[in-house]
């Protein structure tokens, strides 16, 4: 048994108060995300485990479970609910998997603001800011389980990122609340520019006890799918619907035949082999909606009201972004995907050229948004028909042949995901502050090395 296994399995017995997992078989699964989207993440994750799991319920719960792995050296990987795609919470040096799930407090919602603890749920979050007006700018499909921290370590952004960007755009996220690994942990208060050198970097560089973000205004959505025949025609109408800026909107995204066909508890509503656009829209949106759609040849084949989709406790927000891959890997077990983003000068002429050159091999759903900066575009999360790791990674470079950025979901370092191969210094220098013993989530930064 190695020193650092010896150390995490015996953190119990010094703090037992703390609601502890030694479950093998339970550990193992809290020691996973979503990554078996992945062929090549599920191989090479394949066995990481952490020894042993802390579920704690306040700060200073926190605060003593993280003093002890800094005085003992043991490795901490922080989680959320594990809805990740990447391993993020997937310890490759084992030591203690840091459960925020049970630090779930709903803090306060002051106008446009709320501010919350990280294990909080989204659906939560969003459910305590209605009443007073609001909901959050963002959900990923995710959001009934995904919780607030974990969107902010290793998510993007979701629904609503077509009117206020990703997380990462200014103004979204207002303020964090951090802890230091070590035997005296630090909390301290970041704001702006600076709570942002933590986002989407896997918790490697310090804990997030509390987020402080900006609210939208809370809106009665109605839903809609509207199907085609013609590619182009569909593309069109999620271009233009997509991109009026006076029609109000918090979700266009464009599934490319037979994407829609593995929606099956939807089967009812929808042709086979249709391309269709799914949309949630405010209800004063909805006649241009039906206009655009018949001048360009759609058919409107689903439609709830905010009520209606309340009632039925099922919303089509869980068939777009990476819940679309789910839906198609419940029926297809050899399918995989790739993340993408395109041009927002030419996204149209890129998609229209990637469809011809690797139709059927690759399926093209987009999600319509503003970049971080404002432009109108789309991200893609094509679904792969997987033969190979080799083939995987020549359509990556056929995308990238055609002027588009890809986000690797294929591999588990921070660098070589979002984050263009490299580090901001401004990262590392967060990292060398909130972690000086590099005991955070070790293995997920290359451009790190302790002192």
């Amino acid at each position: 048994m190695s020193t650092c296994t010896a150390a995490a399995t015996d953190l119990p017995q010094h703090l037992p108060a703390l609601d502890w997992i030694t479950d093998p078989s339970r550990v193992a699964r809290l020691s996973q995300d979503f990554a078996w989207f992945s062929p090549v993440l599920k191989r090479e994750l394949s066995g990481k485990v952490g020894e042993v799991v802390v579920r704690p319920r306040t700060e200073d719960e926190i605060r003593q479970v993280v003093a002890l792995c800094a005085r003992e050296s043991v490795p901490i990987t922080v989680r959320g609910s594990g809805t990740g795609n990447y391993g993020q919470c997937t310890p490759l040096a084992g030591g203690v998997v840091l459960d925020l799930s049970a630090y779930n407090g709903f803090l306060w919602c002051r106008g446009a603001v709320g501010r919350a603890q990280a294990g909080i749920r989204l659906a939560e979050f969003d459910e305590r800011c209605r009443p007073l007006g609001h909901e959050l700018r963002w959900l990923p499909s995710t959001f009934r389980s995904a919780t607030l921290g974990g969107l902010f370590g290793g998510g993007f952004g979701g629904a609503g990122s077509i009117n206020y960007g990703p997380l990462a755009a200014p103004g979204n996220v207002l303020g964090v609340r951090v802890m230091t690994v070590e035997p005296e942990p630090q909390v301290l208060e970041l704001r702006g520019p600076d709570a942002m050198l933590l986002h989407h970097t896997y918790g490697t560089n310090g804990i997030v006890l509390e987020l402080e973000v900006a609210l939208a205004p809370a809106t009665p959505w109605t839903e809609c799918l509207v199907e085609f025949d013609d590619y182009g025609a569909a593309l069109q109408l999620a271009t233009e619907f997509g991109a009026a800026p006076g029609l109000l909107k918090k979700e266009v995204c464009f599934l490319g035949a037979p994407i829609a066909d593995y929606f099956t508890a939807l089967a009812e509503h929808l042709t086979p082999g249709a391309h269709v656009v799914l949309l949630v829209l405010a209800p004063e949106a909805e006649a241009a909606l039906q206009a655009m759609a018949s001048r360009l040849g759609g058919r409107l084949c689903y439609r709830k009201s905010a009520d209606e989709v309340a009632a039925s406790h099922r919303t089509l927000l869980e068939y777009t972004w990476n819940h679309t891959t789910l839906h198609a890997l419940k029926v297809d077990k050899g399918l995989t995907y790739i993340q993408t983003g395109f041009d927002p000068q030419r996204f149209q002429a890129q998609v229209l050229a990637l469809e011809a050159a690797l139709a059927g091999e690759v399926l093209m759903h987009l999600e319509f948004l503003r970049t971080k900066e404002g432009a109108f575009t789309c991200s893609g999360l094509q679904i792969i028909r997987y033969t190979t790791e080799a083939r995987l990674n020549e359509i990556m470079q056929i995308y990238r042949d055609h002027g588009v950025f890809i986000n690797n979901p294929h591999v588990y370092v921070v660098e070589d995901g979002k984050q263009a191969g490299q580090l901001a210094p401004g990262v590392l220098a967060m990292k060398q502050r909130f972690d000086p013993q590099g005991l955070l989530n070790p293995g997920k930064l290359r451009s790190w090395a302790p002192a």
